[in-house]
């Protein structure tokens, strides 16, 4: 495999995962009632968010190895 093309896997897969990881850390909705508060999350996009930078990643070290 190409070193560009590992280079751009590399950082595809770094941002995959670090974008992954914020949707899944802030909340998507919050209400706040006097001293109530609730938040509501939907997580689904952001393991398949993370799950894609994983591959993109291991893609990236694995992609040029002959054995």
């Amino acid at each position: 495999m190409n070193k560009t093309v590992k280079t751009v896997l590399m950082v595809a897969g770094i941002v995959l995962l670090a974008y992954g990881i914020y949707t899944m850390v802030r909340p998507e909705a919050a209400i706040s009632v006097g001293p109530l508060n609730v938040e509501a999350q939907d997580n689904t996009n952001s393991y398949i968010t993370i799950g894609l930078g994983i591959i993109a990643l291991v893609a990236s070290f694995l992609g040029g190895k002959k054995s």
